[in-house]
């Protein structure tokens, strides 16, 4: 049974197209080439960070992201960049009961903006770099564990990609939602391991109310 659902950020609640853009901007590469890169890096299986040694080799993304907030143009996401299912599915979710957390591969800056926007929406905000541990490394998801007040197979993540959160995820008992949007379940969505592992294909948050109550009933 179904009781708490943790969220993925980039492309599951934030529609990342506008913050990609700003870092071609900062490359100096046009947005359209930088997005036509992004793709061939992912269709390749690739780390979406070599992206940037395309461009500039010996790119180091951590060192660029303090320069860029040095410079006065930090990564930076906000209530027009979150998909338009996010608030009602949050409302939806909450008026079933369920426990809502939201966990992903985040920066300390990034988990700021999280919790500003949800912190009355969501039971826990947790970050890669409050943890110390990295999706997909098993570690992130016993940290997810750890915070979330039910047992594993309690638990439903909901992510857009396959390899970073629907396989670690089912690995460590929980159930899982691989939402349809954004460019690495475009690339995957018709994959064998993307019709085969999640428990649920979803279109938008908004069905997994729904879903939910048809896997608990079915689990009575």
């Amino acid at each position: 049974m179904i009781r708490a659902v943790v969220f993925d950020v980039g492309e599951c609640l934030v529609d990342e197209t506008r913050e990609y853009g700003t870092w071609a901007d900062w490359l100096g590469v046009p947005r359209h080439t930088f997005a036509a890169m992004f793709g061939a890096v992912i269709a390749q299986g690739r780390d979406y960070r070599d992206t940037f040694q395309e461009f500039r080799p010996g790119f180091d993304l951590y060192e660029q992201r303090e320069a860029r907030a040095a410079a006065g143009k930090p990564e930076w996401f906000g209530e027009n960049d979150l998909y338009p299912d996010v608030r009602p599915a949050f409302a939806a979710l909450r008026e079933a009961g369920l426990w809502l957390g939201i966990a992903g591969n985040q920066t300390v800056r990034a988990g700021g903006i999280l919790r500003d926007l949800f912190t009355k929406d969501v039971d826990l905000i947790g970050t890669s770099d409050d943890w110390g541990a990295s999706k997909p490394d098993p570690e992130f998801f016993v940290r997810v564990a750890e915070v979330v007040p039910f047992a594993n197979d309690e638990i439903l993540y909901v992510g857009d990609r396959v390899d970073n959160d629907i396989r670690p995820a089912i690995t460590s008992g929980m159930a899982t939602a691989l939402i349809h949007r954004g460019p690495w379940a475009t690339i995957q969505w018709n994959s064998d391991d993307a019709k085969r592992l999640p428990t649920m294909r979803i279109d938008s948050l908004l069905q997994i109310r729904e879903r939910i109550v048809q896997l608990n009933q079915s689990a009575r």
